[in-house]
């Protein structure tokens, strides 16, 4: 499985706001920082402000911040809403055309790969991946917060943004 180029850039915007929680990120220090198109930028950004994760303020000293809790938000979540597609084969697709429908294990198989992929996403907080990335400290001109584990949570990589 592969996931689009605009779910990669979603995930890399969320983890530096959920890493730069004490001002807001721009554009520009994004697509400096990643070296990515600022009009395609452009276009993640908006999807992220509608699904809610992400707040945008518009102006000279306008940017964006992080609106979602990232111990609450999953990585499985984010690529579930993000991608348009987990047909792996045309079987699993709404264009189904397969002679194989219905007598090939493959079907089965595939949805589920697809559904343990999924679940495994599911285990991961974008606070997790925080807390995981040294590499957002040498990319950007801020130290990343760490998070601390949610009280009560069961999940050692949900973290807790520190008070």
């Amino acid at each position: 499985m592969r996931l689009t180029v605009f779910t990669d850039y979603s995930l890399r915007v969320l983890l530096v706001l959920a890493s730069r929680t004490d001002a807001l990120v721009t554009i520009a220090d994004i697509t400096e920082a990643f070296g990515i198109s600022q009009a395609h930028l452009m276009k993640v950004t908006q999807a992220l402000g509608k699904t809610g994760w992400v707040d945008t303020v518009r102006g000279r000293n306008g940017g964006m911040r992080l609106a979602a809790d990232p111990r609450r938000l999953s990585l499985g979540e984010v690529v579930r809403r993000l991608e348009a597609d987990f047909a792996l084969v045309e079987c699993l697709g709404e264009d189904n055309h397969c002679v194989l429908t219905g007598g090939c294990g493959l079907e089965v198989a595939l949805r589920q790969a697809t559904e343990v992929f999924l679940r495994e996403l599911d285990r991961y907080s974008i606070a997790d991946l925080v807390n995981t990335s040294p590499a957002l400290a040498q990319l950007a001109l801020w130290q990343p917060i760490t998070w601390n584990t949610l009280p009560g949570s069961d999940n050692s990589r949900t973290g807790q943004r520190p008070n």
